[in-house]
């Protein structure tokens, strides 16, 4: 394992069981997100909250991830990464567990807790990537988004399957802190920690700096538009395809299918993004597919629509997976990975939370499918704006001084 300060840590585990390790965590990021829209009509049911709280449901763990992304680095600091990543992971079991418990108040409580722990334990790994694996971190980076994909993927898939056999909504929810926990002990149990307090003093490069960087910006506006985009299919997809014709049980299968179909465009966008001199061409095509994708299944003829869910899919896995990727490949070391990375993942997703929430305020004043595409094509657009910009070959760096530029 790479450290600035060998004495500091004890014990070293392999690359393979960082990578491991790191893809345990990274199914934990998504299960907890994607395997509430499938029950919405159940707990809406259940619970007799209006369409607006469900929309606000929906919306809630978004904002969160970005309201606690900008603490990941604050906490590494005082608690060392891993310890801080153990406590993520706590927060989210916990998160979890108050979910189950079916009162409105509780499933509120309990989804703005895991929202604070994705938030922080997302923002931490790209860091992480950074540090352990420098020569490869942008192909590392491809394998973790990977493992979201399929932890997404798997909470979509199994939300129904879960609430039959535990025998409610409840219960389903609650079943995924078993993973937190699971990871939480392998966390605890392979990955080294400090033995002693890590130290204070702030780093070189601070955070008002990276505000003044119009590259940061662009990569942090490529990921809100695109993770805004993201949010709206785990939310709504399944509603909107109800909305265009489709029963129940057809849509989320051909929810679940796109999802599914992003782990592989996850794992390969960060390769093809290495045939160029800079990553702009990746990025053009993943966004061209996705809103392809959307518009096939939203206004296209319905016997196109398994080639608009794997359209979507890949389009969506190949775009997560390249923001990730820029984080880690347009700054030069692995203390700026993490800056960057609290900027991009907190602002993006405070901006991502505005188009789940958007969706249900058209869908509430039933603006109709033809005007909520036209608004999903426009985000589209401007993530190609500031995709361009940000997938141009820069990167952030401290110079001899300690002042942050770009070279």
């Amino acid at each position: 394992m790479a450290t600035n300060d060998p004495g500091q840590r004890r014990g070293t585990p392999s690359p393979g069981v960082f990578i491991v390790l790191m893809v345990l965590v990274g199914l934990n990021l998504r299960p907890a997100l994607s395997s509430l829209a499938p029950l919405l009509p159940r707990i809406e049911a259940d619970s007799g909250l209006p369409m607006l709280a469900i929309g606000a449901l929906t919306t809630l763990p978004v904002l969160c991830l970005g309201l606690f992304a900008p603490s990941a680095p604050w906490l590494s600091r005082r608690l060392g990464t891993e310890r801080t990543l153990s406590l993520a992971l706590v927060i989210l079991a916990a998160g979890l567990g108050l979910r189950g418990l079916a009162v409105p108040f509780w499933l509120f409580a309990g989804t703005l807790l895991v929202g604070a722990g994705i938030g922080i334990a997302g923002t931490l790994l790209p860091a992480l990537v950074k540090r352990e694996l420098p020569d490869s971190a942008d192909l590392m980076t491809g394998v973790y988004t990977m493992a979201l994909c399929l932890g997404g993927a798997l909470g979509a898939g199994l939300s129904i399957p879960l609430a039959e056999a535990l025998g409610g909504w409840a219960a389903a929810l609650t079943s995924w802190a078993a993973l937190a926990v699971v990871s939480l002990i392998a966390w605890q149990t392979l990955m080294p920690t400090p033995t002693r307090p890590p130290t204070t003093t702030p780093a070189r490069g601070d955070t008002g700096a990276l505000l003044r960087q119009p590259l940061a910006w662009q990569v942090t506006l490529y990921m809100g538009c695109q993770s805004s985009l993201a949010y709206i299919v785990f939310g709504w997809l399944p509603a909107l395809l109800v909305e265009r014709g489709y029963d129940e049980v057809e849509a989320g299968w051909m929810t679940g299918a796109s999802v599914m179909l992003q782990l592989g465009a996850a794992l390969s966008a960060p390769w093809l993004a290495r045939l160029g001199c800079d990553q702009r061409p990746a990025l053009l095509l993943v966004l061209s597919l996705t809103a392809g994708g959307f518009w096939i299944l939203l206004q296209g003829p319905t016997e196109w629509r398994w080639a608009g869910v794997a359209l979507l899919g890949f389009g969506q896995g190949g775009g997560f997976s390249m923001a990730l990727s820029l984080i880690v490949l347009r700054t030069a070391d692995a203390r700026l990975a993490g800056k960057l990375s609290g900027m991009v993942q907190g602002i993006g997703y405070a901006l991502a939370s505005l188009g789940p929430l958007g969706v249900g305020v058209m869908l509430e004043l039933d603006l109709g499918l033809a005007g909520i595409t036209a608004a999903l094509l426009a985000l589209a657009a401007a993530a190609t704006v500031f995709a361009l910009l940000a997938g141009r070959n820069r990167r952030l760096a401290s110079d001899d001084a300690g002042r942050l530029v770009v070279r």
